[in-house]
């Protein structure tokens, strides 16, 4: 079963940085083992995003850019969460009747190798 090194974000601005090996998109509780070795139970509805990260430090200084071109990755999407934060990116099977989509980000640059989105956290999606 693959490990995946991931930032749980909760819809409270709070966050886990762990690793996860029962995420499953369909799925309402999965588990993350952060460094401290406990383990926890996420559950989903509670939740912002799941970012499936390269490493857990990323890089401060970073600003993104959406210039890089992903076609192979569907759609261009630009998500607005709850928050405020926006994130472009691009996605194979966006629907509002879904619990979460999956984006690619836009930036080959960035940090997240993969986002999972949670439908109930944005306040708006736009297809650029």
């Amino acid at each position: 079963m693959k490990t995946n090194k991931i930032v749980v974000r909760y819809r409270d601005g709070s966050l886990i940085k762990g690793y996860s090996s029962d995420f499953y998109p369909d799925k309402k509780f999965f588990h993350v083992k952060p460094k401290s070795g406990e383990v926890i139970l996420v559950d989903v509805e509670k939740l912002k995003a799941v970012f499936f990260v390269k490493d857990f430090m990323g890089d401060s200084r970073h600003k993104d850019t959406y210039k890089d071109a992903r076609p192979w990755n569907g759609k261009k999407i630009q998500v607005h969460f709850f928050d405020d934060e926006v994130l472009v990116g691009y996605t194979l099977h966006y629907s509002s009747d879904h619990h979460g989509f999956f984006v690619a980000p836009a930036d080959l640059g960035s940090n997240n190798e993969d986002i999972y989105v949670i439908t109930s956290a944005t306040r708006k999606i736009t297809f650029l």
